[in-house]
């Protein structure tokens, strides 16, 4: 129980990262805002696993303020906040992604963490506590070609990471991050261009470790990260990733 009396909102929560984090959460003893686009599934999953489903477009700021109100009139004060909602574009050149495909990659796993900060932000500073975790990727650490501006959407969830941390430490805010290597989630086919056997076996041989990152993985270290075990750790970017990065 070590998130015993703790609220938190988890983005991207109805499937994958999102779910499993959120679920060990709510294991773990904090009241759980289960967010995601997809109402019906978040809502699904919030049931399941005992918590509040909401629906929100973490790439609009009425949406993400929306979300933000119904929560604290729900739950009170908020004490963590998981940045976990993210796209993908399709593996290409990167002269060849669409301006389209380009501007959602950053709407959804750049401008959001603004709208989420200043949606929340105020009020961590106003308490003087709170705990941010952005969830970024192996592709912000050690990039590869043809998932170009992705790499360049989690590179700068990094770096996003490191300054909110050393700004808000003073207001007792703590922010860090997540870089998990690519996982049995719904965004893996589209990392791979297809899954098949002999492409899943092909970026397997690049993880020392020889498997996927799985949810599981993830929540056990965002559960660290957002307990006060972690009480000395912000700006922190954690490789969890099997040994890709090496």
């Amino acid at each position: 129980m070590r998130l015993e009396g703790k609220t938190a909102i988890v983005t991207g929560a109805a499937s994958g990262f999102g779910a499993g984090i959120a679920h060990r959460f709510a294991q773990e003893g904090a009241q759980v805002m289960y967010a995601d686009i997809n109402e019906e599934a978040a809502r699904a999953v919030a049931e399941e696993y005992g918590g509040l489903g909401q629906r929100v477009d973490v790439g609009d700021g009425e949406s993400v303020a929306h979300m933000f109100d119904k929560a604290t009139e729900l739950m009170g004060e908020i004490d963590i906040l998981v940045n976990n909602a993210g796209v993908t574009h399709l593996p290409t050149p990167l002269d060849e992604v669409s301006e389209e495909d380009f501007d959602r990659v950053f709407q959804v796993n750049c401008k959001s963490v603004y709208y989420t900060s200043r949606a929340l932000v105020p009020q961590m500073k106003k308490r003087g506590s709170g705990t941010i975790l952005n969830i970024a990727s192996t592709a912000g650490v050690s990039p590869r070609p043809n998932l170009n501006w992705y790499n360049a959407s989690k590179g700068w969830m990094n770096t996003a990471t490191r300054t909110m941390a050393v700004e808000l430490a003073p207001f007792g805010i703590r922010v860090n991050a997540l870089n998990p290597v690519a996982g049995e989630t719904p965004l893996l086919a589209s990392f791979l261009g297809e899954d098949t056997p002999e492409m899943r076996e092909k970026f397997l041989s690049t993880i020392p470790l020889g498997r996927f990152s799985t949810p599981e993985d993830l929540a056990n270290a965002a559960l660290y990260l957002c307990s006060d075990e972690a009480s000395m750790v912000t700006g922190v970017c954690m490789e969890v990733d099997g040994g890709r990065c090496i």
